[in-house]
This record gives C-alpha cells, structure tokens and sequence, in this order.
C-alpha cells in the first residue's frame, strides 16, 4: 500500500511539474490508447482463407455458421441481403452494400481521433515548453530565481516535460495507428470483393 502511495505521489509531482498541459496530454494519451484498443479488437479478419472460399464455407455451413470475427458477420449479412434481394426480384448488389455499412463504419470508427490526437500531442507539447520557457524568463527577469542556486536550468527542464510527453503520446499512436490503418484498407476491399463476388454468383 505504501509502495503504490508512493508511485502515486510520485505521478502527481511529475504531472503537476508541468502544468495543466500534462493534464491535458495525460488526457489525449487515454482517448488515443482507448481508439487504438477500439480499432485493435475489431479488426480482427475472422476465418483464415480468401474472400471466395469465405463465402463457400458459409453457404456451406447454412444456419450452422460459425463467427470468428468481423468478416464472418459481413459475409453472413451480406448473403442474407442478396437471399432477400433475390426474393424481391430486384439486383442484389445495392440491397450489399446497404448490409455492408455498417462494417464499414466500424472499421473506420475512431480513426480520425487517432489521426488527430498523433498530430495535435506534439504541438501541444510544444505549447506547453513555450508557456514554461516564458514562466522561467519572466521569473529571471525579476530576480526571483537568482537565489535558488540551479533555478533556472530546473525551470527550463519543467518546461520541456511536455514537449516530452507529447511526443511519448505521438509516436507509439503513429505507428500502431499505421499498422491499424493498413489493416482498415484490407477490410475496404475486401467488402467490395465480398459485393462483386455475391452479385455475381447471384447474377449467374
């Protein structure tokens, strides 16, 4: 228990050694790892293999289908929206993609936060080194920090906490939100091959 009031107390003085912007990037730092969860457990592909065998196996399997992950559901809604098309008379590859929007949807849910927040911790790091540099000067200034021996370089040292910070948010949410990005643009085409491929057995 002393050991974790002590981490804690510890927390609290290197957060609050630079000001409200620590909060701030402290903040952006749990909506990014929170988005990037987000996008990490649902793009999950689901059944191994290509899109066409994909679509076979849950013919296939009929009612005994079997869900693994976010494209088992796309190809399972997308073949109940051309049965239903079917049924109407009516071209299946609309009656497709309106099954499909939802999934599109999902996987580009909380991308833009993540590409937003990869951008704006830098520089609100920066703002935070900026109003720290400008404390420090205004104190050195009027002669109040000349009697605390090393004062001024620790004020500048306060002042770039943020900057570091920042970029300790930045980086790690750039280079997995790349890597999630990649796996959102696979999920994209392989939708349309999931339409055509349906459109077309239906169209046969």
């Amino acid at each position: 228990m002393d050991a974790l009031l002590n981490y804690w107390s510890e927390f609290l003085h290197f957060m609050n050694s630079g000001g409200v912007i620590m909060w701030v990037l402290f903040a952006l730092n749990l909506m990014l790892w929170y988005g990037l969860g987000y996008r990490y457990l649902t793009l999950k592909r689901g059944t191994k293999g290509n899109i066409r065998r994909l679509i076979e196996k849950h013919e296939e399997r009929g009612n005994a289908k079997v869900y693994v992950g976010l494209l088992d559901y796309a190809v399972a809604d997308a073949l109940t929206a051309a049965q239903k098309a079917e049924a109407a008379a009516l071209k299946p590859r609309e009656f497709i993609y309106d099954a499909l929007f939802p999934y599109v949807r999902v996987v580009t849910k909380y991308s833009v936060l993540v590409k937003t927040i990869v951008m704006l911790a830098p520089l609100v790091g920066l703002l935070g080194t900026v109003i720290g540099m400008i404390e420090t000067f205004d104190a050195l200034q009027s002669s109040s920090m000349f009697s605390q021996g090393d004062s001024i370089a620790g004020g500048i040292s306060k002042a770039l906490f943020t900057t570091e910070l920042g970029l300790v948010v930045a980086v790690p949410g750039l280079l997995l939100g790349r890597i999630l990005d990649k796996k959102e643009e696979q999920f994209t085409q392989e939708f349309e091959q999931i339409a055509d491929i349906i459109s077309t057995k239906d169209a046969q």
